[in-house]
């Protein structure tokens, strides 16, 4: 059916560019379901013909399959400009990537990587291109969460340059040192040693295609973070904090360095995560056990925008041990991820 589909779509044509939207690469993911027919139309650009565009798709779909509903998903994908050759030749991995953006925090235990591997898969199932590169070294959660614990990245050699394939699950593609290692090896590196083992988990690493790529970082503001800066061409931070006092007062030394005129990346704006307890049995009821209002004067304090408040639920830790993060379905946490874009 899907063959179908796109030779109903090929017969809309794009008035500005003169070819139908299914030979112009626009019409992505087709699904369809007994009732329903799903696709991502893909604009390189806010297009002003978007609607009408839209309607004369879904006119074909109504006339080639009656009774059934159309869903359109819009997606504005802005093609990279190319690159002839990169001024760095360790960034050639990145060429093909839209925007990198790491996930922090000033302190550990703030569920930072739950963010990081839940946002990934929030934008890949609204239809965007996915890369999730696990910079915390230290203590690498991303293969466990991601149930991909067991896997092996292959690797291709050319010469004398090897590139890593990332691990490709939940329509996302994942890379950590978690990978390389048994679950319970500490691996005790020094600053250099940790910061070049970054750099390959994110430079050595054949991303592709992507429209995003989330760098889960380490908590704190040392040699890693300082490096990273340095040496990948971010394009923004995501800051995560919970509404404890304790967590505020870490994650402000983060945001002052991500801030300070040496450093100087854009940021993005806070996500607070454990913002209250709802019992999963009461889905209305909220319980501020961790506090209430500690990001929101935060984010005003420094003039950053709350992206997202996440709710504890038990589900959202059994599922991050499962391997089967929260927003694979219409979870609190799809829920509040699936506001910042």
């Amino acid at each position: 059916m899907t063959d179908r589909i796109m030779e109903a779509l090929s017969g809309v044509m794009h008035p500005a560019e003169g070819r139908d939207i299914v030979s112009l690469g626009m019409v992505e993911n087709v699904h369809a379901s007994q009732t329903e027919i799903k696709f991502n139309l893909v604009f390189k650009r806010k297009d002003p013909l978007s609607s009408s565009i839209k309607a004369a798709c879904r006119e074909v779909l109504e006339a080639a399959f009656p009774g059934y509903k159309t869903s359109i998903l819009e997606l504005v994908r802005a093609t990279p400009a190319p690159k002839a050759a990169p001024v760095n030749p360790d960034l050639e991995n990145l060429s093909q990537v839209g925007s990198v953006i790491a996930v922090a925090s000033g302190k550990g235990g703030v569920g930072k990587s739950m963010v990081a591997v839940n946002l990934a898969i929030t934008l890949a199932r609204k239809g965007y291109k996915v890369g999730v590169a696990d910079a915390d070294i230290y203590g690498p959660s991303i293969p466990k969460m991601t149930g991909t614990e067991d896997v092996q990245p292959e690797a291709e050699i050319e010469g004398e340059k090897q590139t890593l394939i990332p691990v490709e699950k939940y329509g996302v593609k994942w890379m950590s040192i978690g990978y390389f290692a048994r679950p319970e090896q500490a691996l005790i590196w020094r600053g250099p040693m940790a910061s070049n083992a970054l750099k390959q988990m994110i430079l050595q690493v054949a991303w592709g295609e992507l429209d995003y790529l989330l760098i889960d970082l380490p908590p704190g503001t040392g040699d890693i973070q300082i490096s990273l800066v340095n040496d990948v061409p971010l394009d923004g931070v995501f800051v995560v904090t919970t509404p404890q006092s304790v967590a505020l007062a870490d994650v402000e030394k983060s945001i002052d360095m991500f801030l300070n005129p040496k450093v100087d990346k854009h940021i993005f704006g806070i996500i607070e995560n454990m913002s209250w307890f709802t019992p999963e049995e009461y889905p209305d009821h909220k319980y501020y056990i961790f506090g209430r209002g500690g990001a929101q004067n935060l984010a005003e304090k420094y003039n950053l925008p709350l992206l997202a408040q996440i709710p504890l639920v038990a589900s959202i830790s059994s599922d991050g041990d499962a391997g089967t993060p929260a927003a694979l379905h219409d979870s609190p946490v799809f829920e509040a991820l699936s506001g910042i874009f």
